[in-house]
């Protein structure tokens, strides 16, 4: 690194005022050009000649014309104040993706068990993370209204335009039952649920809708006891020899001190007219909202139409000036994009049968 003192070198603002004169082709032009006088230009451009020691116009001939060393600074200052450009940019754009808000929303049972994992993907890019963990209806509200960036959910309906979906992975349906039960493998569920209760998730969630449209689709008729939103109090019920249940590894993995009470048994396992039941699947996506991420780039590119460089240097206003709402908008949403879109990017497609 050069430990000359850097008041050697010019000033932006006399760099971009021979970028205008070269480019205007007079120093008149220019002047109008910048928006100064044009004994102000022509007095830039006699103390860019100063510091550097030598002659940039060639003051013989009518009109001015640009020395060889004009031309060479002409070029190099270009670059710089290019350079300059992108510098301010990049700095800028680093600090509000970290100052930005990532609300992210997923069901219980994955808020529970990669909850931390999230987290620390997600820190590493934003400042602030909110996480809203509920059922798949309530959450796909939120999505909808723009109430959240993310959403982790088994519903796929929503992939479409203005949403960007990438699968995470796969899991398989059990039967758990209590530990200590005396289970017949070749039964039908109708013939458990005669013998015990069957506790399901509500119908109000997407997992009891799932397991509900399964035992339909096999002609199990199986009577309506209780029924819980969330896993903790169904698999306390199971664990205590209530009833058996129906549900899921992540969930199970959620409410895991209640394992030393249970027994897992594949679907398969049971039989109807003979015939092994079906594999009952859930798979988790992310949902990531890309129309704030659209606004956002547009209003990058509309940043950075040529614009003048202004007396004190190249003019830096357009981040650091007052924004209408729309633009202020199109900046935040830019923010949560860039931390949503590095969470998905660090996070392989991985699928588990």
């Amino acid at each position: 690194m050069n430990d000359e003192p850097t008041n050697d070198y010019p000033d932006w603002g006399l760099l971009g005022a021979w970028v205008a004169v070269v480019e205007s082709e007079s120093v008149s032009h220019a002047a109008r050009r910048l928006g100064l006088s044009q004994a102000a230009v022509s007095m830039r451009v006699k103390m860019l000649e100063g510091k550097l020691g030598t002659d940039l116009l060639d003051r013989g001939t009518r009109p001015a014309k640009v020395t060889l060393a004009g031309q060479r600074l002409y070029e190099t200052s270009t670059e710089l104040l290019k350079g300059a450009d992108e510098m301010l940019e990049n700095v800028r754009g680093i600090s509000r993706a970290r100052r930005s808000v990532v609300r992210l929303g997923c069901v219980d049972s994955f808020a529970a068990a990669v909850g931390p994992v999230l987290y620390r993907a997600l820190s590493s890019t934003t400042q602030q993370v909110r996480l809203w963990s509920g059922l798949t209806p309530s959450l796909t509200s939120q999505f909808v209204n723009r109430q959240l960036d993310l959403m982790i959910t088994t519903a796929t309906s929503m992939a479409g335009s203005g949403v960007g979906h990438t699968p995470i992975f796969t899991e398989q349906y059990v039967l758990v039952m209590p530990r200590d039960y005396a289970f017949d493998a070749f039964c039908s569920f109708s013939d458990l649920g005669r013998k015990l209760p069957l506790i399901r998730y509500s119908a109000r969630s997407t997992i009891g809708d799932d397991i509900d449209a399964f035992l339909a689709r096999h002609g199990d008729q199986l009577e309506r006891t209780c029924e819980f939103d969330t896993t903790d109090p169904l698999l306390s019920l199971v664990a205590a020899g209530l009833g058996f249940a129906i549900t899921t590894p992540m969930c199970l993995w959620q409410s895991r001190h209640f394992a030393p009470e249970l027994r897992m048994v594949p679907l398969e396992s049971l039989r109807i007219k003979g015939r092994p039941y079906g594999l009952l699947k859930r798979s988790f996506s992310v949902l990531l909202s890309v129309l704030p991420r659209r606004r956002a780039r547009q209003a990058a590119e509309g940043s950075r139409e040529p614009h003048a460089h202004r007396d004190g240097g190249p003019d830096c206003s357009r981040d650091g000036g007052s924004a209408g709402p729309a633009a202020g908008d199109a900046v935040h949403a830019r923010g949560n994009g860039f931390a949503g879109q590095a969470f998905l990017d660090g996070n392989q497609h991985r699928k588990r049968s």
